[in-house]
């Protein structure tokens, strides 16, 4: 149990939190964390909605699929590599997020059967087009040719991008033909604009 301060009140109230969702086993956990209805509790004093973040490790065995969502700790982080170095997690994709919604556009995007870090790459290529240096986040992929909508906010509002499917097909064969970048998001990493920033400018 964690103690939280109502944002609307201020009265403070304990809350359970998930420490682990293993997608087999509990499914109607991944269902509430894409609905992001994990990390919202309701104040029993006054009912207002707040948001709140735990440590928790997404687990999905059949995608071999691994996202760490840490509360910035070196120890908490110290605790997951550890946990990682010592099983056999062979020819898993592992992660580290830093905010729910961060883990949220994460196993949606390994649901979509992209790969993340040419996803990342074709994020990168859309901001150039569009002149704005906004945080892009995956939406969707849908459509006979696979189109990938992305969004972001502005003004108060979400915006949508669609972005053909080449475009991502173009960073993933940048990918292949840079083996370097692929193996240094191998193991446990963050894989984030950050990351793909670092090799592309």
């Amino acid at each position: 149990m964690n103690e939280i301060r109502c944002n609307k009140c201020g009265k403070a109230f304990e809350v359970e939190a998930v420490a682990s969702i293993n997608t087999e086993r509990e499914p109607e956990l991944k269902e509430r964390l894409l609905a992001g209805a994990l990390f919202v509790r309701e104040c029993p004093q006054c009912g207002a909605k707040n948001l709140v973040r735990f440590p928790l490790l997404y687990h999905d065995p059949a995608e071999k699929v691994m996202i760490w969502l840490s509360d910035g700790s070196a120890d908490t982080e110290a605790r997951m590599q550890a946990a990682v170095n010592g099983e056999d997690f062979a020819g898993y994709t592992g992660r580290i997020v830093d905010t729910p919604g961060q883990m949220i556009e994460k196993v949606k995007i390994f649901d979509a059967g992209l790969d993340d870090l040419a996803l990342e790459m074709a994020k990168f290529v859309t901001r150039q087009e569009l002149g704005k240096d906004v945080d892009l986040l995956f939406f969707s992929l849908d459509g006979a040719d696979n189109e990938i909508t992305l969004t972001y906010p502005e003004a108060g509002e979400m915006q949508l991008v669609r972005i053909g499917f080449n475009v991502y097909e173009d960073c993933a064969g940048i990918l292949l033909r840079n083996p370097d970048i692929k193996k240094s998001a191998t193991g446990l990493s963050r894989v984030n604009r950050g990351f793909v920033e670092s090799f592309l400018q």
